[in-house]
């Protein structure tokens, strides 16, 4: 009796195990079916495809059956390659690029105020202002309209206004990130004004540099804020470098070799700067007193303010009005030009000129070339 179900047992279990891999093969067999004859639809529904093969099977087992069997089993090793040909290429250019999608991305909105917005005539929520730039833009596309009997001429014109429609959009994006960048809407509202004396390194901007900063601000649409400030600070590195090459190349002419010996040179050289500029204060005061008390005889004469240092002296010495000067050196100057013409000269000199006063003031016009010799 025991060997008898023993056997019984053993046939029962020999049976369900036949019957499990009949229901296994037929279920896969369902499955396998419904995948090759236009049932395609079921792979993306995974729990259609379970009720279809039949209740037993989760959507999760289906899955993994049409996975294992055919992707990465040999069916799908013989149709899918491991490189696939003609793989589309993303042709687009990194974020900031020429050509870039976020060249018309819009930015984050301004953190200004409800008065500053309206001042600006700024839309938060669009990141626009009521007056952009190219502000009539739209008008390039506002009539367009696509028709189904438009010739190729035509589609081909539509085409380029949009084309066009888009580079001044890419424009107007453009210029947004450059005054987004250089922070120009907190400069415009005044927000900056304690900066503007001090770039980022604390360093005192200079009257130079900010002329130069002014003469150079159109570079500021080719390179970011970042670039530009350290394109200034390598400017004002090469200024400092330069000017101490020139130190020490005057201390190699001064026979300087060593630095401990150029803190007694400048200290020495500034001894000396010191007086010379003591001593050229000094002898500028007492010229300025000597000047002032030189000319006074005549200073507030007529025609003084036309003669040269070396007249002003003559007239002094000879005690001639500078209008008389002029007068006689007026008369000699035409008289020898006449005579270097060959034409006689017949004008007459003033009764208060003597001989000798002709002759000084021939004398000095010669010596200053205004004459020649042969002629005086």
């Amino acid at each position: 009796v025991g060997r008898r179900n023993r056997g019984r047992r053993r046939v029962d279990q020999q049976g369900r195990a036949v019957a499990t891999r009949c229901y296994r093969a037929v279920w896969i067999w369902k499955l396998g079916t419904s995948l090759f004859n236009n049932n395609f639809l079921f792979v993306t529904f995974q729990e259609d495809m379970a009720d279809h093969v039949g209740a037993s099977r989760t959507p999760q087992e289906v899955m993994e059956h049409y996975v294992t069997m055919y992707i990465h089993g040999n069916l799908g090793k013989a149709c899918i390659p491991d490189s696939i040909p003609n793989r589309v290429t993303d042709h687009t250019c990194p974020s900031g690029g020429p050509l870039s999608p976020s060249l018309t991305t819009p930015l984050p909105p301004l953190d200004i105020s409800l008065v500053e917005q309206q001042q600006l005539g700024y839309m938060p929520l669009r990141d626009d202002y009521e007056i952009e730039y190219d502000q009539d833009a739209e008008k390039l596309i506002s009539g367009l309209c696509v028709n189904y009997d438009d010739e190729d001429v035509e589609i081909e014109m539509k085409r380029a206004h949009v084309d066009m429609y888009v580079r001044k959009l890419r424009e107007r994006q453009r210029r947004k990130n450059i005054a987004r960048d250089y922070n120009l809407v907190p400069s415009f509202l005044g927000r900056d004004k304690k900066d503007k004396e001090k770039d980022k390194t604390g360093i005192k901007i200079t009257k130079e540099e900010k002329e130069q900063r002014v003469r150079l601000r159109a570079l500021c649409q080719f390179m970011a804020h970042r670039e530009f400030e350290e394109f200034f600070e390598n400017m004002h590195k090469e200024r400092v470098l330069r000017a101490k090459v020139r130190e020490l190349q005057r201390y190699r002419r001064n026979g300087i070799t060593r630095l401990e010996e150029s803190a007694e040179y400048e200290a020495a050289r500034h001894k000396r700067e010191k007086r010379k500029e003591n001593k050229s204060v000094v002898t500028s005061k007492r010229g300025k007193e000597g000047k002032d008390g030189e000319f006074a005889a005549i200073e507030n004469l007529t025609g003084f303010e036309l003669l040269s240092d070396r007249e002003k002296v003559l007239c002094n010495s000879l005690n001639l009005s500078p209008a008389r000067y002029l007068t006689v050196k007026t008369i000699i100057i035409k008289d020898h030009l006449q005579k270097r013409q060959g034409i006689p000269a017949k004008s007459r000199m003033p009764s208060y000129l003597d001989k000798v006063l002709k002759k000084r003031i021939l004398t000095f016009l010669t010596e200053s070339g205004w004459i020649s010799r042969d002629t005086s």
